[in-house]
């Protein structure tokens, strides 16, 4: 039945108005929402105010306490740095990993190991590894077997290798780092190639916990005026640890289980790394950091044996190293990634210095309480790479040649070696990524963004 036209307008002016009334809310909301996401802060572990952004940021002048800028380092990465450590890290010597990963933590009951498929780390067959890491004057070719697949529920580590360094390497104990590297009881080697770093569903309560420990227990609050330098470049180096552990996990990454789908996680990269330039900043400061400690042990690693056994891959090894260490285009741009000389200064260099490598060994001795095996492998190897990083720097005052006075571990070089690695792949993909990462968020946020909700507001005013 057809109403009358008195009842038709009533109608409709009911419509309107009950449409306005949802546009007065949706307009509410959208007030709300943008306040909201203005005003609010996000609140660090410090509980200070974590800087944060709306959209990728890009990075120009001088890295903060460095002596290169960001310009620099990313083409000196992409062009020298990352694919000379793509190849080094590949060879025999630089691939095997001496690590102890049943360790009881020292700060809190265990909670037991990671039950997650790709928390596993993959077993080392017997054959595969260099003859000599067991045995210091004998030969043998590494079978380099690859046949072992990572994520299986029954990998394991074998732990019954020899773990004596060979020739030309000592065995002394890292001042700055927990692990006693000299003790060969429960050690074993890790082939990193089989056991990447990346997303393992090591998440929650208990990996929570290790990064507040690391943060609130042993790093001084962030930002502060009372800082000193020293106590500064401590948190910056342990953040940008932090940030390039974030981003290896959001680029490889496992997208669907059941397909045993890896991919970039765009939004995790944003969420963890992108959206706090700080961040981003405090991961170029660890790079230079670390490639300055490279830098200055020149002579030291140049004259190392890189010795496994076999003579072909040995001698690529070191000329690897060689090229790397002496990079004409890295000494032009960049022949001092940060300098150390102005540390430790003044009365309370000394105190402050033990202080601080307290603090880090704290850090290290944290390693240990990772609930992961695959976490607690590149957590404690990116932690004793860092350790000797700080080894070599402040290990003679700040004095340009080491001489003599530098005394590495095998499996301290293995560890800085792949740290550098670690640090230049996640400098590598900042800027990779980072378009795809605001195409992304943008397409995620885009039905819900205050710019599109203004736009269907303003399409719902004009149709009424």
């Amino acid at each position: 039945m057809v109403g009358s036209e008195p009842e038709k307008k009533k109608r409709n002016s009911e419509g309107k108005q009950w449409r306005w009334v949802v546009i007065g809310a949706i307009i509410a909301l959208i007030f709300a929402f943008t306040t909201a996401s203005i005003t609010t802060p996000n609140i660090n572990l410090f509980g200070q105010p974590n800087e944060s952004c709306s959209c990728p940021q890009k990075y120009s002048g001088m890295v903060e306490d460095c002596c290169c800028d960001y310009e620099t380092v990313d083409r000196l990465n992409e062009e020298v740095l990352h694919p000379s450590l793509q190849d080094l890290v590949k060879t025999p010597f630089f691939r095997y990993f001496k690590v102890k990963l049943w360790c009881d933590c020292p700060f809190w009951p265990d909670d037991g190991m990671c039950r997650l498929r790709d928390c596993s780390v993959c077993e080392c067959p017997e054959g595969e590894f260099p003859e000599s890491f067991r045995t210091p004057f004998r030969g043998g070719l590494p079978s380099d077997n690859l046949l072992c697949q990572e994520g299986k529920p029954q990998a394991a580590v074998d732990r019954t290798l020899d773990s004596k360094a060979f020739r030309g390497w000592t065995e002394i104990d890292n001042p700055w780092t927990n692990d006693d590297e000299t003790d060969n009881a429960e050690m074993t080697y890790v082939n990193l190639q089989l056991n990447p770093e990346r997303y393992t569903g090591y998440t929650g309560p208990s990996a929570r916990r290790i990064w507040d420990a690391v943060y609130s227990e042993n790093c001084p609050r962030y930002p502060s005026e009372e800082l000193c330098q020293e106590e500064r470049i401590l948190y910056k180096l342990i953040s940008g640890l932090h940030s390039s552990i974030s981003i290896h996990i959001a680029a490889d990454y496992l997208l669907d289980e059941s397909k045993n789908l890896w991919g970039q996680n765009l939004t995790l990269m944003y969420d963890r790394v992108l959206r706090y330039p700080d961040r981003v900043r405090n991961l170029y400061f660890s790079f230079l950091f670390v490639l300055r400690a490279v830098t200055k042990a020149a002579e030291y690693l140049e004259q190392a044996e890189y010795d496994t056994g076999n003579p072909t891959e040995d001698l690529r090894t070191h000329s690897l190293m060689r090229q790397l260490l002496y990079n004409s285009k890295l000494q032009a741009a960049c022949p001092l990634p940060f300098d150390e000389a102005k540390l430790w200064k003044g009365q309370r260099g000394p105190e402050l210095k033990q202080k601080i490598q307290e603090r880090f060994r704290n850090i290290s001795a944290l390693m240990d309480c990772v609930g992961c095996e695959k976490c607690r492998l590149w957590g404690k190897l990116q932690v004793l790479g860092l350790g000797t990083a700080l080894k070599i720097l402040f290990s003679d005052n700040g004095r340009e040649h080491l001489g003599q006075t530098l005394q590495l571990q095998r499996n301290e070089v293995i560890a800085l070696m792949n740290l550098l690695n670690r640090l230049s792949e996640s400098v590598k993909l900042v800027p990779e990524m980072g378009p795809a990462v605001e195409l992304s968020i943008g397409q995620i946020s885009s039905p819900f963004s205050p710019s599109n909700l203004w736009q269907r507001v303003w399409g719902l005013l004009f149709k009424s």
